[in-house]
């Protein structure tokens, strides 16, 4: 069984394209030797990520998440227990804002999205980027 676990949180300022391209660098180059794989989109001001992996590596990953001077006010949206990863590699979606991106986030995380079976998770994805395009 692997803890999968969505949160959102908000950024303190916003942050460079070189600094979206170093977390996801940082992710797909820490988070394998933990277990731990996922989907990060970035839109306007705000975090959306999925953590994937063992029980203790994905509390261990998001407590630090939590002291990241980057973010505050992060809320957990899902928290369960599954039998099968939905993101079993790392991907990350963004748009201007936060960072720059190419085209509607909508369109970006459709792509990244397509592969999640669960309704729910994908759905939570796709609402977030259509949100965050309509902010914009």
């Amino acid at each position: 069984m692997f803890l999968q676990l969505v949160y959102i949180s908000t950024m303190r300022q916003p942050i460079s394209p070189a600094e979206c391209e170093a977390i996801l660098a940082a992710s797909r180059r820490n988070n394998p030797r933990r277990g731990i794989t996922g989907l990060l989109v970035v839109g306007g001001n705000r975090f959306l990520q999925l953590l994937e992996g063992p029980e203790a590596a994905v509390e261990a990953c998001l407590d630090t998440i939590r002291h990241d001077p980057r973010h505050f006010a992060l809320v957990v949206l899902d928290k369960r227990f599954v039998a099968e990863r939905q993101c079993p590699d790392w991907a990350m979606g963004f748009r201007d804002g936060g960072c720059a991106g190419d085209g509607a986030l909508e369109e970006v995380v459709e792509r990244l999205v397509a592969p999640i079976d669960e309704p729910y998770l994908k759905a939570q994805f796709t609402g977030f980027a259509k949100l965050q395009d309509r902010a914009a």
